[in-house]
């Protein structure tokens, strides 16, 4: 195998081998780094300007922290210019950014400059304006202006769903696009005491654990899977049903409050924000995952959540149409 020279571009990435900044993308630089010399550049996080290593993989990280609106434009110059002097002691082999806005801008921008292909990941909400609940960086004139621009300039544009591929398709010419999933460590996801898949057996008994992680924000729409596991408590009687929720943020009060309200305080549970090593035993302890997002452009919990033997249920978005099963 030709050992390449990679440049990562992201908005975010891991301070040390132990921050689960972004799960995916630690288990993507530690898997590339092992055959491959990789670079990362990342824009915000962690807030502070300094270059570390991290499983072997250089991280250029620039501290860009929470500066917004047009005002990043000196963030994301400085990002570019300095792939731009890296290539010019090492060529790039390939860039790829992670999410379009942002880091697509300064990929594309840089592969221009230094004549190397581009690759542009789409991994949240570029392409989205859900304005009802402020979310979707369509939502913003210079996120706008980022996303168009990376899809413009990048050789290939990947996707992790196929209904994320097929929105990205009205914009982009089918010979760019490419679906191409984030995966899970299975050597950590998988149901217990089995490599990789399990059977329906392997569940733990009753009373029946319905399961769920996320960050408690609006797209994530915890709400109503609240009223949800109230009205199924109401119809499925006499099943014991408990819900438990994994994660924390800004909304967490509020379905506090709410779970008070609906009178089913007592058998829903918060677990706050797990480890991201402490997922595996918290899927398999639960019979069903409830995914009540409003918008995914993959949902890597969905798939952990599978590489654990445990069935979804959910809204359909992201790759959760594409677990089902074909009729």
């Amino acid at each position: 195998m030709q050992r390449l020279n990679i440049g990562l571009v992201t908005p975010g990435f891991s301070a040390n081998e132990s921050d689960w900044c972004v799960p995916a993308l630690l288990n993507l630089v530690r898997r590339l780094a092992t055959d491959h010399d990789v670079t990362v550049y990342s824009l915000r996080y962690p807030h502070v300007d300094r270059t570390y290593n991290v499983y072997g993989a250089r991280v250029r990280a620039f501290g860009g922290a929470t500066v917004g609106g047009w005002q990043r434009l000196p963030l994301l110059w400085r990002a570019t210019n300095r792939i731009a002097d890296d290539a010019r002691k090492k060529p790039f082999s390939l860039l790829h950014a992670l999410w379009a806005d942002e880091a697509g801008f300064v990929a594309t921008m840089a592969a221009r400059r230094i004549g190397a292909p581009s690759l542009v990941s789409l991994l949240g909400g570029e392409l989205v304006r859900l304005p009802e609940i402020n979310y979707g960086v369509q939502l913003s004139r210079s996120g706008r202006f980022l996303t168009d621009l990376s899809l413009r300039l990048a050789n290939i544009i990947s996707a992790g769903s196929q209904q994320l591929l097929d929105t990205v398709s009205r914009r982009v010419a089918p010979q760019r696009l490419r679906l191409l999933p984030l995966g899970v460590d299975l050597a950590i996801f998988r149901p217990a005491g089995a490599p990789l898949l399990a059977t329906a057996s392997a569940a733990p008994p009753p009373p029946y654990r319905i399961v769920h992680a996320a960050s408690f924000s609006t797209v994530k729409d915890q709400a109503t899977l609240l009223r949800a596991f109230a009205l199924a408590r109401d119809r499925l009687t006499p099943l014991e049903l408990s819900l438990h929720l994994a994660g924390d943020g800004p909304l967490r009060s509020a379905l506090q409050t709410q779970a008070r309200k609906l009178g089913i305080a007592a058998v829903v549970h918060f677990h706050g924000d797990l480890p991201h090593d402490r997922l595996p035993d918290f899927y398999r302890s639960g019979h069903l995952f409830a995914l009540s997002s409003l918008y995914e452009s993959q949902s890597m919990v969905l798939l952990e959540a599978a590489a654990c033997g445990l069935p979804a249920v959910g809204t359909s978005v992201g790759l959760l149409p594409e677990l089902l099963p074909a009729t």
